[in-house]
């Protein structure tokens, strides 16, 4: 089962007032009038066909014929599909389902405007496992203006949804992770946000950690290709037959260089403070190095 399969089973056992059934029944039902005014529904998921079914029996007396028969998309799901017949003029009106803009009393407060939204989901939502590599929720629609007015909706919540045209549909959309779980957090589906979060944390924390890992490789790069450079440079001077130009400070770093050729300068600086009794630091260290770079430099440059 899909990541939003599980969402929209989630939503269709919430405990809802009857005004927000209705809201949720509108936002649900929004793309469902035919050429002909007539209320045909169809949908792949038999939980949200079950209540969209009890809901207009229950509220409207609405006379109902439902059909099952099997998809013809890959995974061949069943479609079923549900057609009124009964108070069909009356539930178009009375859930604003032939305008763009539904009734005041469907989302006049935030419990029903949310129910309004939660049906919307559960129509043309669909929502990317936090598992899979990108994280991007989105609502699909036929009509220009009321993906228009559902992205306004979501912006008073600070989704920072967008839109988008693909093909002859508008695409409604979001993509930052954060945001998606506010959308969760919104519709109420509990438990699907504690799945996302825990995914987010744990994504997130594994990124954090290669980002460590990936910087601290570079650094032991870093840290490798420099004394290579400065081993290089020291036995050029010695095969220049150059070393003694070096004075005596220089020349013990770089017999310390030779002898540890793959130490960091701070970790040299350490050893060379041990063994000699004397205090080296690590800046004073890199100077001794430059110097021996700036007469190797030399000695090429009259080489060439």
């Amino acid at each position: 089962m899909s990541f939003t399969s599980r969402i929209k089973n989630e939503l269709v056992e919430s405990e809802l007032s009857k005004l927000e059934q209705l809201s949720e029944l509108s936002g649900l039902l929004k793309n469902s009038i035919d050429s002909s005014s007539k209320l045909n529904i169809t949908t792949e998921n038999a939980a949200i066909a079950r209540l969209i079914f009890n809901r207009l029996k229950n509220n409207y007396d609405a006379l109902i014929r439902v059909s099952v028969k099997k998809g013809y998309n890959y995974n061949k799901n069943y479609i079923y599909g549900l057609e009124v017949y009964k108070n069909v003029d009356n539930i178009i009106k009375d859930l604003s389902l032939d305008s763009i803009v539904p009734n005041s009393y469907l989302i006049d407060d935030e419990d029903t405007k949310r129910a309004y939204v939660r049906g919307i989901f559960l129509a043309c939502g669909s929502v990317n496992d936090p598992k899979t590599s990108q994280y991007h929720m989105e609502f699909s629609f036929d009509n220009e203006e009321y993906a228009n007015f559902i992205n306004d909706i979501l912006d008073g919540y600070n989704l920072n949804s967008k839109i988008l045209k693909r093909d002859s549909r508008y695409i409604v959309y979001i993509k930052e992770s954060e945001k998606i779980t506010d959308f969760l957090r919104i519709i109420k589906a509990t438990n699907a946000l504690l799945y996302y979060e825990n995914i987010r944390i744990y994504r997130n924390r594994n990124n954090k950690i290669n980002r460590i890992n990936n910087c601290e490789q570079a650094n032991v790069d870093k840290i490798i290709q420099s004394a290579k450079n400065q081993v290089d440079d020291i036995n050029y001077i010695i095969k220049k037959d150059a070393y003694e130009l070096l004075d005596e400070k220089v020349k013990e770093a770089a017999d310390y260089r030779l002898k540890y050729p793959e130490e960091s300068l701070n970790e040299l600086s350490c050893i060379m403070t041990m063994e000699t009794g004397t205090s080296i630091t690590k800046s004073g260290l890199h100077h001794r190095f430059n110097k021996i770079k700036l007469l190797a430099q030399r000695l090429k440059s009259k080489d060439k």
